[in-house]
């Protein structure tokens, strides 16, 4: 599956192309999202200050304060993605 918007920030992305995105760059395969695996997604992206953004973005989307992001959280990073990041994202 090719998956949009892995080049440009500024191309949309379904919920699940997101996730798929994403799951990309959990190097230790444990199903969860660290800082250090978001930042590297972030700076994929063409990001800058991913060290800063990545911490905003698991602060602002880590409800239970495991440090990580699991499943049931990525759609509250979404929602930072999409408000201070300048991401595209669907539900459909």
């Amino acid at each position: 599956m090719a998956i949009r918007g892995v080049a440009s920030s500024r191309e949309d992305m379904t919920l699940e192309e997101f996730k798929e995105w994403l799951k990309q760059f959990d190097a230790d395969g444990d199903g969860r999202i660290s800082r250090n695996e978001l930042r590297e997604a972030l700076r994929r992206r063409g990001r800058r200050f991913t060290t800063l953004r990545s911490g905003r973005a698991l602060r602002h989307a880590d409800k239970n304060n495991s440090g990580f992001l699991d499943d049931s959280e990525i759609e509250n990073l979404v929602a930072f993605a999409q408000k201070d990041l300048g991401m595209k994202v669907s539900t459909w």
